[in-house]
């Protein structure tokens, strides 16, 4: 964790793990963020298993560094504590519909009004000038809809969901980075403004990035699909006592490879030499190393390719992944103490600094923990608060 945005106030009403992802990681890098949950909390609490009754594993791993409060935007009281924080953040975001999100007072045109230079970022399912604008989406949905699902196809060329929330993961990165540009802009110029990022015009152009191949040009020029990944042989190869993932890639690396597993002739071939050449016949050369590949162990395997420069790696299993040396050496599944709910494992952010400071992770909140705090903050007496949580427009807080 990393001190570069402390000072940014954030006002999160995400849910679930898009916006949660992204927010997270702003708390990760020293914002202070502020979840606002309804009364029932973020249904992802409920997510089993967890260190506590609501507080989930996965709530635990998208919803670090964060304080939560629990407040009912429907009442016109919780509107009035909204308008109050508003006014002292920096960035508002959701991951709401706009019909939601105007029902509940946190569109852009109602953020404007209460602090002018707000930055408003929002991820909803589908961009707001489609015909789905107000359709609801979740990672499988998006799954669908932006061909993931078709080219993680089974040998039976049936459909598969990636087994990962990677929409949601995904978005959330362009929503978090989003945020931080807008942010910079507002440094520069004082300037609000706002930013939608749809999730499936965001996994479209993710995905399609380099499977838009031979459509790119106009007339097109060949097929869609990168014709390296859409190769049959392209799978992690069976070994004489496991699988790996083997890959020459360079022309160099290529001619290496062939050298070591005696295909001289092929070696010297112009077409293995030639770039777009040896593209255009990749599956052969894939099929020729599923065909060699159980020759030798994974040991056998890694110390040729080592030794001739070849990208490899061994396949792990879930269980295997944080036995990885690499991982194992930058520390990035790690252990937090805390007083409540004892050791929590958590993932460190992959950002690694020699100048930033480094700060203590936070655990996951409970349902409106830091309610009273946040009140208090917004200069409100405690017989005020009081009466708020009595009104039940703000969760018990924690108390």
């Amino acid at each position: 964790m990393l001190n570069l945005l402390e000072g940014i106030k954030v006002v999160d009403f995400t849910s679930v793990v898009l916006g949660p992802y992204a927010t997270q990681f702003l708390g990760d890098f020293g914002a202070q963020v502020t979840k606002v949950e309804p009364l029932e909390g973020d249904g992802f609490r409920a997510v089993r298993p967890g260190p506590s009754a609501d507080i989930g594993a996965g709530f635990a791993n998208f919803n670090r560094n964060k304080r939560s409060i629990a407040l009912d935007l429907k009442h016109p009281a919780g509107q009035d504590v909204l308008a109050q924080l508003v006014k002292e953040a920096d960035v508002v975001v959701h991951n709401m519909r706009g019909m939601s999100a105007l029902a509940l007072g946190i569109s852009y045109a109602q953020m404007k009004q209460i602090k002018p230079d707000i930055v408003h970022c929002w991820s909803p399912g589908f961009a707001s000038h489609g015909p789905d604008a107000n359709s609801p989406a979740y990672d499988d949905i998006i799954q669908a809809r932006s061909g993931i699902a078709a080219l993680n196809a089974d040998a039976d060329d049936a459909p598969q969901f990636f087994r990962s929330i990677v929409c949601d993961k995904v978005v959330g990165l362009h929503l978090a980075l989003a945020i931080a540009a807008a942010l910079v802009h507002r440094l520069r110029t004082g300037e609000g403004q706002s930013i939608e990022v749809p999730m499936l015009e965001t996994m479209t152009s993710f995905m399609m990035a380099e499977h838009l191949a031979g459509h790119t040009m106009v007339p097109s020029q060949g097929k869609m699909g990168y014709q390296r990944l859409m190769s049959a042989n392209r799978r992690p190869f069976k070994t004489a006592d496991g699988y790996m993932a083997i890959m020459p890639y360079s022309t160099k690396q290529w001619v290496r490879f062939l050298t070591l597993v005696e295909e001289t002739e092929l070696a010297a071939a112009g077409w293995i030499r030639d770039g777009a050449a040896r593209s255009h016949r990749i599956d052969e050369l894939y099929e020729l190393i599923a065909r060699i590949a159980p020759n030798r162990t994974n040991e056998q395997w890694q110390e040729a390719l080592a030794r001739n420069d070849v990208p490899y790696a061994v396949v792990n299993s879930m269980q295997e992944v944080f036995a990885d040396e690499q991982l194992e050496a930058s520390g990035i599944l790690r252990t937090m103490e805390d007083a409540e709910l004892g050791s929590l494992r958590y993932l460190q952010p992959a950002f690694f600094s020699d100048d930033a400071q480094s700060i203590e992770p936070r655990r996951a909140p409970h349902l409106g923990e830091h309610g009273r705090e946040v009140l208090a903050e917004l200069g409100l007496g405690s017989a005020e608060i009081q009466r708020l949580i009595t009104d039940r427009v703000v969760g018990d807080c924690g108390a």
